[in-house]
């Protein structure tokens, strides 16, 4: 089925929900359409055009700090499925400081890292055998968690997800 991205009411992005249940936030005057998605939620009396765009009526004041958790998929997708050794393509994640040696498990200390880069540089930092970073690790953005949760991202949402300000670790 498909998505649709929930806004503000200040179009601030908020979160990816099913199709279904941004047509029911519209039916219930919870919120307006901005963009419709094409598809067509039928039922015995009524028909209804599912949103790709919904924006709350109201503002929602978010309490806490977005924090996006640590996975390897976000580590890679975050890094383009780049290496941040040697730009190759990634298929695996390394600690920039070793675990073993003090680094812990977060997003400014975690990297996509191509197998022979990863192997080579083993538990030690990448100043003791001359690696150096391409880019420094820090926390993705908002939107683009946004986006790695939706997967495909239509383009009526590009004009949205444009939010740079990384996220706290």
């Amino acid at each position: 089925m498909t998505q649709a991205l929930v806004l503000n009411a200040t179009n601030e992005p908020l979160s990816v929900v099913p199709g279904r249940r941004a047509a029911v936030l519209v039916l219930d005057g919870k919120a307006d359409a901005v963009h419709l998605s094409g598809t067509v939620l039928r039922s015995e009396n009524l028909s209804v055009q599912i949103p790709s765009v919904v924006r709350l009526q109201y503002y929602v004041r978010v309490p806490y700090l977005r924090r996006g958790s640590l996975s390897r998929r976000g580590v890679l997708a975050r890094d383009d499925h780049s290496c941040q050794y040697c730009g190759h393509r990634a298929d695996s994640i390394d600690h920039v400081r070793p675990r073993s040696r003090g680094g812990g498990h977060t997003w400014d200390n975690v990297v996509a890292a191509c197998r022979r880069c990863n192997t080579a540089k083993r538990d030690r930092l990448p100043s003791e055998i001359g690696m150096r970073l391409r880019r420094t690790p820090q926390p993705p953005t908002w939107t683009t968690l946004i986006r790695l949760s939706a997967g495909e991202v239509p383009d009526q949402w590009s004009a949205y997800l444009r939010d740079d300000r990384a996220l706290s670790a």
